[in-house]
């Protein structure tokens, strides 16, 4: 009876809904805030090179001269 019980109340467990994740810890945060700065800083330096710069500029000046 008492191998009953427990499967009884495994099955029970199994079919309540498991409580999600609320969300991220303080740690969870500064390491997201961290990587997603780092990015920021990454993509800032790119966007401001000068190959992209020139790249940018070739291709609105080749948009622009475009006859309608």
């Amino acid at each position: 009876m008492k191998i009953i019980s427990s499967v009884r109340t495994r099955l029970i467990e199994l079919r309540r809904p498991r409580r999600a994740d609320a969300g991220m810890s303080t740690s969870e945060y500064a390491m997201g805030t961290i990587a997603a700065c780092a990015f920021a800083a990454v993509l800032y330096k790119v966007v401001t090179s000068e190959v992209v710069s020139t790249a940018l500029q070739s291709t609105i000046g080749k948009a622009l001269d475009v006859p309608f």
